[in-house]
């Protein structure tokens, strides 16, 4: 595919991504706030595993879903024929582990794109995990 059509189909994926993902993080944010309450006088270790364990989770599944969407656009475009294939590519790539050379042949730039969506959109999860943790510890010192 042609360099632009690819470098617009990365900006629309790119804006999806970031879209989704940052939906997720404000409802799930908003899930878990409500057991703040209910955790004040707890032990820490309650209080982290009934809090960040489900959050985890949670994240594990945005991200699932953003992988989803790009295999979903592979197969769309007729880049990967099957789910399995499309899945384990655009895995591959959202984690930064790596595309096999051959597993992208037209969308190559899209593959690209979606490894640094992926690298920054596991960072933010990150932020957003380890700022919610240290508000329960700082909780837990007052």
């Amino acid at each position: 595919m042609g360099l632009t059509l690819q470098l617009l189909a990365s900006t629309f994926l790119i804006i999806l991504v970031t879209l989704v993902h940052g939906t997720g993080v404000v409802v799930i944010g908003k899930l878990f706030q409500y057991e703040d309450s209910a955790l004040e006088g707890r032990k820490l270790a309650f209080r982290e595993f009934r809090l960040m364990v489900p959050m985890a989770l949670c994240l594990f599944g945005l991200h699932a879903l953003e992988i989803g969407l790009f295999a979903a656009f592979y197969i769309a475009v007729g880049e990967i024929v099957s789910i399995d294939e499309a899945l384990y590519v655009s895995a591959a790539a959202y984690t930064t582990l790596g595309i096999s050379d051959g597993a992208l042949v037209h969308w190559k730039l899209v593959g690209v794109f979606e490894g640094l969506a992926g690298f920054l959109m596991i960072g933010w999860s990150a932020a957003v995990f380890v700022s919610d943790m240290e508000r329960i510890l700082r909780r837990r010192q007052d």
